[in-house]
């Protein structure tokens, strides 16, 4: 094949992606989100569409000019509600006939809306948005929204109010712990639940705007709405303490009344309490049952997510699954409301399980070597649609019978672009760490590939530290099948603290990272070299977050790689728990608070090892890191090159901790473009 058919970092433009995919209710369409990159716009575009069942050519339902997802049949499968950002900066809910229109909107909330989620008769839609002390007073008085401007005055009118935002935090006060996530700061707002009647959409020229009705109030932040059977009440989950100083241990799962228009808010009930954090609960078809995710707050990063049921009224909860030794990742209920099925990572793929609800052992339904990233199912059909990733390709939906028979795949939406490229094949393999404990990883080899001669090696590490990567895993697809076309033997796998392979491997790093799970991955890297096609002398190690700490580990502790790149690293375990935005990852992890124990987590900071970093080192960090914020990189570049190392540091403005996952497209581009330039100076016999 010609150079033309190798896989590049400006291949990425060219990907398509699919997301979110929702079964009708006659099983017969999968609607979902396909989402596309606009070279010239710097952004991300997002549009749904449909794919019969049948097996017909998937159709655009919207033109995703902006960002149109989150699609949500109704009941009776005639509507489709959706959110979209077509009308201004704020997202907003809109719904569309399902059998073609044009869309219409449904909700004109100034801080914008969304997780849309019907009710069982169809009359009513439930949502989330934000909303400060002083809006939801606003609200609760009945003060009503003007009626919709001219594009003119509707620009001047979200410029004066951007501006007034600024002035409202110049300066800015914090009182409240996590004060910053994702890019920005939180605010003042809380995420609240709201209801409106679907038929406000479009109300019409001079008609009066529907207003939709708060069902929440306080300094709480709820999740996503479910709808109760009954449409009574509706399903969420909250932290537990207000209070508290963590964002994600101590939540309860809560039924929120939803009284007659005109009369008051109740307050919700907890059905969950202490022990235990408690979150996406889904009621049973008939009401019978609520099934939601829990794990035990006490060393909750060593625990995965356990499918749990209590009766639909509260009571003792119940594991449906107690002895299966692997994390659930999300849930649905069978239409009978007999079953529970659900997705769970096992030893590198992600399978859909289904389990009694009365309790027992697991069964599978779709596994194989590919990760299954979501699924959805019809409550009046036995149609179950899903989204995989292989080896082969990147993401298409899918769709197969309840028990699992029949299996189709009803897009391939990267056609063109898998017909003209090169896909390096992903190898599995096992060895023994040095204890003997059986490692999983996994070898992608260069095209041309010939074990008679030999290989610069790429070594790709995980973040997490708890999670699991596969030959599958679609965050990562694109880069590896880079560094395979690049010239390299890249190889990865699942160490200690890594999911997927059960409780005791995921545990086996408490208080001990670095120390624990490097001699895994080192073991690795010793087997790949035994083979007899690896350049010893031109190795190159990389990875992010908790990926970026084990690579600045690594070459702190290690001297046989040429090149390294350490991604968003945690370099300074106590200067992570005073700067992000989850410090209690390292209370848990390590059982002790920076002013208990500073030399215990100093001993495990690769940057008490920084004179031992011998290796060029390229550090790649985004300036609105909020979850490993950016002076822990600052820290490092500074002592490297204060002792004249080779060190170079790259900083991504506006980007996130999701740089390489959901950053800006032209950031993800140039980073890879960074990653095989530094490992190309460093690692190539032929310059």
């Amino acid at each position: 094949m010609s150079d033309e058919s190798l896989i590049t970092p400006q291949d990425f433009n060219d990907i398509i992606v699919v997301q979110d995919p929702q079964v009708s209710p006659d099983g017969a369409w999968v609607a979902f989100v396909r989402l596309t990159v606009d070279r010239v716009e710097n952004a991300y575009h997002r549009a749904i569409w449909m794919a019969p069942t049948d097996g017909g050519p998937p159709k655009p339902f919207t033109a995703g000019n902006k960002q149109d997802f989150a699609p949500r049949w109704s009941p009776d499968g005639k509507s489709l509600a959706f959110v979209s950002t077509r009308g201004g900066d704020k997202s907003q809910i809109y719904l569309i006939p399902s059998d073609g229109g044009e869309a219409r909107p449904l909700t004109h909330v100034p801080q914008g809306a969304d997780a849309p989620a019907w009710s069982p008769d169809g009359q009513f839609i439930a949502f989330t948005s934000r909303a400060n002390a002083g809006e939801r007073e606003k609200e609760d008085a009945g003060v009503k929204e003007e009626s919709l401007e001219d594009a003119f005055a509707a620009k001047q009118r979200r410029e004066t109010e951007q501006h007034q935002e600024q002035q409202r935090f110049d300066p800015r006060v914090i009182r409240r712990q996590p004060y910053r996530i994702g890019t920005d700061f939180l605010g003042d707002r809380r995420t609240h639940l709201y209801v409106i009647a679907a038929a406000a959409a479009d109300p019409g020229a001079g008609a009066e705007i529907k207003q939709p009705r708060r069902l929440t109030d306080g300094d709480v932040d709820y999740a996503p709405p479910i709808w109760s059977p009954d449409g009574a009440s509706l399903l969420t989950s909250a932290t537990r303490d207000p209070e508290s100083n963590t964002a994600w241990i101590y939540e309860d799962v809560l039924r929120v009344p939803v009284p007659p228009a005109g009369a008051p808010r109740e307050e919700p009930t907890a059905l969950t309490g202490p022990g235990f954090c408690n979150s996406n609960p889904r009621p049973a078809p008939d009401g019978r049952f609520i099934a939601y995710l829990r794990r035990p707050e006490e060393r909750i990063t060593a625990h995965t997510l356990r499918l749990t049921v209590i009766p639909g009224d509260g009571g003792d909860p119940r594991e449906v699954a107690p002895d299966f030794d692997r994390g659930v990742n999300d849930f649905r209920w069978s239409p009978d409301g007999l079953t529970l099925l659900f997705t769970a990572s096992d030893e590198g793929d992600t399978n859909i399980y289904t389990v009694p609800v009365e309790g027992g052992t697991p069964t599978i339904l779709v596994s194989g070597r590919r990760e299954v990233l979501a699924f959805d199912l019809a409550r009046g059909s036995d149609q179950l649609g899903f989204i995989t990733c292989t080896p082969e390709r990147p993401p298409d939906i899918y769709t197969a019978a309840l028990d699992g028979s029949g299996e189709r795949r009803l897009t391939d939406v990267n056609q063109a672009f898998l017909a003209r490229k090169q896909v390096m094949p992903v190898e599995e393999v096992w060895y023994a760490a040095p204890d003997g404990v059986e490692i999983q990883g996994w070898l992608i080899k260069p095209p041309g590939f010939d074990p008679a001669r030999t290989f610069p090696l790429a070594v790709e590490i995980h973040g997490g530290p708890h999670v699991m990567w596969g030959p599958s895993t679609m965050s990562m697809w694109h880069e590896w099948q880079c560094l395979a076309a690049r010239g390299y033997v890249v190889f990865y796998c699942n160490p200690r603290g890594s999911s997927g392979y059960g409780h005791a491997l995921r545990d086996a790093i408490h208080g001990r990272w670095g120390e624990a799970d490097m001699p895994d991955i080192m073991a690795g890297v010793d087997y790949v070299v035994s083979q007899g096609y690896i350049d010893t002398t031109h190795m190159a190690v990389t990875g992010g977050s908790y990926g970026g700490f084990m690579t600045a580990w690594v070459v702190g502790h290690d001297q046989r790689f040429a090149a390294a790149v350490s991604q968003r690293g945690v370099y300074h375990l106590t200067s992570f728990f005073g700067t992000s935005d989850i410090p209690e990852l390292i209370e848990r992890e390590f059982d002790a608070r920076p002013w208990e124990n500073y030399e215990h987590l100093w001993k495990h900071s690769p940057l008490a090892y920084v004179d031992e970093i011998k290796t060029p080192l390229l550090l790649i960090h985004s300036e609105c890191d909020f979850r490993v914020p950016i002076p822990d990189a600052e820290h490092l570049f500074l002592m490297l090159r204060w002792l004249n190392r080779d060190v170079e540091f790259v900083r991504y403005p506006r980007d996130g901790h999701e740089l390489s996952r959901s950053g800006e497209p032209r950031h993800r581009v140039d980073r890879l473009n960074r990653i095989l330039d530094w490992f190309d100076k460093h690692c190539k016999t032929e310059k």
